[in-house]
This record gives C-alpha cells, structure tokens and sequence, in this order.
C-alpha cells in the first residue's frame, strides 16, 4: 500500500511510519515544520500544513490510504475541528484513519470518558474536550473515514503485537486500567488499514 501519516513527527505517528514500512508499505510522512531527511529508501519526507487544503491533496494524490495523527499545541485545541475537516477535504475519498482521543468513548461506570476522573483526570480535560469535537466534525463529513480511540494512557513502549480491540466503550484492563505501547497502537492501526472492519469508531487497549 501507498500511505499517507500526518503528524508523522509526534508519538504515534513516528511509530505508524516505522510499522508500514516494516511490513512494506510505502510511506509518505508529512511533516509541519522543516521536514528531515528520508530514513527509509520506502519513506518520502514532505513538509506540510493539513489546513492547506489544496497543497495537501497534491501530497495525497495516489496514496491508498491517510492517517491523520495531528495532536493541537497546548492553548490550540479549538483548532481540532477545522483541522480534521480540512484533511478529510484534501484526501477527496481517500479512506483516511483517524488517530483521534478517548474522550468520546463509553465509560464503562457510565457515561462518556471525558466525564469519568477515572479515566479524565482535570488537567486532561481540555485536550479529551477536543476529542469530541474532532470525532463530531468527522461525522459531520460524508468522506470515507474511520476514527480510532486510543485507550486513556498512550505512552511510548515496546511492540508486542498484541492488542484488544473494542467498539465505543473504552478497553480495560482486569485491574481497570486501560492503556496500550504507541507501538502497539501502530500495530492497530497497520491493521486497520490492511483488513478494514466494519467499525467507523473503534478503540484499541490491552
């Protein structure tokens, strides 16, 4: 597969480029800033602004598939909404994967996530607040797109290739907690994309 990873610089997307190319996909890794050099003969660098609509569906003219895996800089989570949309236009039916937040997911006490302490500590709330907004502005967009919840801790880790999947409840642990390595996060993802399921919102978690 031709892929496409925005926000190829940050936690989860590094790790999405790293897995594609492991299993053989090539690779276009886009990047905000001043893009660095290819580390990979399969891995095409290119520099640019998700909200730069037209530049992007140049980027993502003969990809097989996008994820989009943008986080906001702290003090610009209103932006999430705008953002996803403008991907979602520039990848003009592209089937795009979005690596979103676990905020919108069921609680298993009840209720969304975002409104459980257990999950959403305070400090936590704004950027989860702005998972909401991300996944309603994907559902309001007829693109061809599917929205992934990572669980409540995604950390860097190690790959063990193994993961649970869910639906939109939040994935838990026997002891409650609910957490997955941003390289098995990959690993779900690179599956996603493979062997498409039929969930347009899922979650991931150990």
């Amino acid at each position: 597969m031709k892929i496409a990873v925005v926000g190829a610089s940050g936690m989860a997307g590094s790790r999405i480029v790293a897995e594609a190319v492991s299993r053989g996909h090539h690779v276009t890794a886009v990047f905000r800033r001043t893009a660095p050099e290819s580390p990979h003969p399969d891995v095409d660098v290119v520099r640019g602004d998700v909200t730069d609509v037209r530049h992007m569906s140049a980027v993502f003219e003969g990809v097989d598939a996008v994820v989009g895996a943008t986080r906001p800089a702290p003090g610009a989570e209103d932006t999430v909404a705008a953002t996803i949309t403008a991907l979602l236009d520039a990848a003009a039916g592209t089937r795009v994967l979005v690596v979103g937040g676990a905020g919108p997911l069921r609680s298993p006490s009840g209720g969304l996530v975002i409104d459980d302490p257990a999950f959403v500590p305070p400090a936590w709330r704004t950027i989860a607040s702005a998972s909401l907004s991300q996944l309603q502005a994907c559902e309001a967009h007829a693109g061809d797109w599917v929205y992934l919840s990572p669980p409540a801790m995604l950390e860097p880790g190690i790959r063990t290739g193994a993961y649970r999947r869910g639906t939109k409840t939040i994935v838990t642990a026997e002891d409650g907690s609910s957490g997955i390595s941003a390289e098995d996060l990959a690993v779900a993802v690179v599956d996603e994309l493979e062997n498409p399921g039929q969930d347009r919102h899922f979650t991931v978690g150990y």
